[in-house]
């Protein structure tokens, strides 16, 4: 007599795609994020002393704000 095993689920195969869209995913992000602190970078890094004065920095602070989440 001949018996089939129906009890097994295939939980490892969808893990694995679901980390792998999901490393796909975090890559993803931090590219995006890294392109918006590098635009963010040059952009304040092209105003004066003066306009940057205006809004409240100083030419110290570009990096800080550039990187912070907080204008994301």
């Amino acid at each position: 007599m001949a018996a089939f095993d129906t009890t097994r689920t295939n939980y490892g195969v969808a893990s694995f795609a679901n980390r792998t869209f999901a490393f796909v995913a975090d890559l993803a992000h931090a590219i995006s994020a890294w392109n918006d602190a590098r635009a963010t970078n040059k952009a304040l890094s092209a105003l004066s002393n003066r306009e940057l004065e205006d809004i409240g920095l100083v030419r110290g602070d570009i990096d800080a704000v550039a990187r912070s989440a907080f204008i994301r």
